[in-house]
């Protein structure tokens, strides 16, 4: 019999697919990519700038055992089937496994399925295909001109300001935190006064005089028309139309990560973690299954399928008086509309009866992407909107009112849209079209500056500028968060001192590079590569002709930002001691590198946590080139002892070496003893 391999991304879909084919079929993962650039070559990008950009790829570290575990499971089979996710960066890892693997065009086939279903998975086979090479040379280029520009001004930054990193998208979605932050410092506030009338069943507004906008710009201003006004109005006109608003379309990942954050108060990273549980599959009673459809995508278009069993759904539980319209998917210049929306797999597995086998967190997510897939298929919410002018000595007067007719699409997305009831009274039945308030009051109010971002309204902004894509938001954010770009209050993004720097000397240096337009139309070449409409390398030719020769510049004319000095002098040398930036933090040291290298130890490196066993020098808690934390001897390198578990002044009772502490449990550092309570 022949046997079949599946190669997936991620490990978590192994167990699902393998229940759906038969035992033919071998199901593996390569857990994500397995293949990176190297950092080789010129500026260690790895990348041969001068033969067309010639990428030099390396296996991943840590990779290796799983690219030869993946390579004896080829050869036990006859044919691979390479089931890496459906969008640029899947092709680009179906490519690498191709190419790692020493698969040939007689031996493999590329399969994509947009949801983790038996019906779906099994379809995919059907419709197989080989690597499609414009994909691949998309993410391709996407991922050097990022290692370009990463790398290059991350070294500007790093030796010019306190700053750790600066990026293609990343930068851009900085400065337009900075900038907002700009206008708001900027910004002056002016006084303004309101008036409105209180009447016993609404309120109105004053908004006209004599057929003109009424601005009032200080407190005498509003006595002087306080003292025009009596408290009868006139009804001089009312005016009721029927409204239709139609259903919201389904979600896409960038409106899942707004409407997330602002109705259910998740980050951008921690609802793609959990749509991405979501999509890989959960175990239910009688089955394990993907409740949703594949969550990266721009595409609001909906399967025939799942639109004709939704509306039979519908028209079942709801009535036939609900059924909506299918509007097209709006295909925008910058969409990639390889898959679906995102929607639940099927419109029969509601909330509630899948809600035993999810967290909170998942039920929370679910329940919103279901209920906005339902309700895209709905039909609109029909209000009657009245408008009732009032007149007063030629002042006029406007209050509103809103009533639902129809509930539509609210049936089940009331939850998650504001859409509230206004109710006027009857207008018709006051005698002499006269109605009395029992109060006019003035109000003083100040402009107020424009709102600072919060994380949804980053994430939308990004989207209409057309900067980056909906899946690499998160990662975004999430970059300029820790690499200490910003701080948030109140959810909002305010920039930090450092990262209002970082901007400055980009801009002043970088400005036709680092800016919206330039980026947005970057995202169009990578698309128009896509399409076969462009040759990648030409696209970081003319790229790189501009960007390096600015890099240069700015190492030669940048202004380095004084250290901060701490007041002491180094004990080597004299020279001022500074504070500086590490990988690991700030630390002090002699200003007068790279002559002297002296560099102050901290509190935590001089604490002594026991004698040294070896050469009775002190045992002190260190930190190894990557960070982590270890206990050493504070006479190396002539005394090399150390333990990366902390030491405590006790030998082991049988071998009589150090022991070690560690959550709790003391053990002996060199044999298996281990310390009864």
């Amino acid at each position: 019999m022949s046997k079949k391999l599946v190669i997936v991304e991620s490990p978590a879909k192994v167990k699902t697919i393998g229940k759906y084919l038969g035992s033919d079929f071998e199901v593996t993962s390569s857990k994500g990519h397995i293949r990176d650039l190297s950092t080789k070559g010129k500026y260690g990008l790895g990348v041969d700038v001068e033969n067309n950009f010639k990428p030099d790829y390396v296996t991943i570290k840590g990779k290796k055992k799983v690219v030869d575990d993946l390579k004896k499971e080829c050869k036990k089979a006859d044919f691979v089937y390479l089931a890496t996710d459906p969008d640029r960066e899947g092709e680009a890892i179906s490519y690498h496994l191709y190419d790692v693997l020493g698969l040939n065009e007689n031996n493999y086939e590329r399969i994509v399925f947009n949801e983790i279903t038996k019906n779906a998975i099994l379809e995919s086979f059907n419709h197989a295909r080989k690597i499609d090479k414009d994909l691949v040379n998309s993410q391709e280029t996407r991922r050097i001109l990022d290692r370009i520009i990463g790398f290059r001004l991350s070294k500007l930054i790093q030796s010019k300001t306190d700053g750790s990193s600066a990026g293609r998208v990343q930068s851009v979605a900085l400065k337009l935190i900075v900038d907002k932050e700009d206008e708001i410092n900027k910004f002056i506030s002016e006084e303004y006064w309101t008036i409105k009338g209180l009447f016993n069943e609404f309120e109105a507004d004053l908004f006209e005089y004599k057929n003109k906008k009424i601005e009032i710009k200080n407190e005498l201003e509003a006595n002087n028309i306080l003292n025009k006004l009596s408290n009868s109005f006139k009804i001089e006109d009312v005016n009721s139309k029927s409204k239709l608003s139609n259903a919201p379309m389904p979600f896409i990942t960038s409106t899942l990560q707004q409407v997330a954050s602002n109705k259910l108060n998740m980050n951008a990273k921690k609802t793609m973690s959990l749509a991405q549980k979501l999509y890989e599959g959960i175990e239910l009673e009688n089955e394990t299954v993907g409740l949703i459809t594949y969550m990266r995508t721009d595409s609001t278009r909906l399967s025939s399928e799942f639109i004709n069993s939704t509306n039979n759904y519908i028209e079942t539980k709801y009535g036939k008086e609900y059924l909506g319209f299918v509007r097209k998917s709006k295909k925008e210049d910058n969409v990639q509309d390889a898959h679906e929306a995102i929607r639940p797999t099927s419109i029969l597995r509601d909330p509630i009866t899948v809600r035993p086998y999810l967290t909170p967190d998942e039920f929370k997510l679910y329940r919103l992407i279901y209920y906005r897939a339902l309700a895209s298929l709905m039909a609109p919410v029909k209000t009657n909107n009245t408008t009732v002018v009032f007149d007063n000595n030629d002042y006029k007067f406007k209050t509103t009112g809103q009533t639902i007719i129809f509930d539509g699409y609210l049936k089940v997305y009331s939850d998650y849209e504001d859409k509230k009831e206004t109710i006027l009274p009857p207008f018709d039945t006051y005698k002499s079209n006269i109605v009395v308030a029992s109060l006019i009051q003035k109000e003083q109010h100040f402009t107020q500056p424009p709102a600072r971002y919060t994380e949804a309204k980053l994430i939308k902004a990004l989207e209409e500028l057309g900067i980056g894509r909906p899946s690499t938001y998160a990662k975004i954010i999430d970059n300029i968060k820790s690499r200490g770009y910003v701080n948030i209050e109140d959810k909002k993004f305010i920039p930090t001192e450092i990262g209002v720097e970082v901007t400055n000397k980009l801009q002043d240096f970088f400005n036709h590079i680092i800016n919206v337009e330039y980026t947005a139309k970057m995202e169009n070449d990578l698309d128009k590569i896509a399409d076969n409409k462009a040759i990648w390398y030409k696209i970081l030719e003319d790229f790189y002709s501009e960007f390096e020769p600015a890099v240069k510049k700015a190492f030669d004319a940048m202004e380095k930002k004084e250290a901060t000095k701490t007041g002491e002098d180094c004990p080597e040398c004299g020279s001022p001691l500074v504070i500086r930036k590490g990988k690991f933090g700030e630390f002090t040291a002699c200003s007068n590198f790279p002559s002297c290298k002296y560099i102050k130890p901290s509190e935590r490196q001089t604490t002594k946590i026991c004698v040294c066993p070896e050469c009775g020098g002190n045992i002190i808690e260190k930190r190894s080139k990557r960070g982590k934390i270890f206990y050493g001897c504070d006479n190396f390198p002539k005394c090399k002892t150390a333990y990366w578990d902390k030491p405590i002044d006790e030998k082991c009772p049988e071998c009589g070496k150090m022991l070690t502490e560690k959550k709790g449990q003391i053990k002996c550092s060199n044999c298996n003893y281990e310390k009864s309570e």
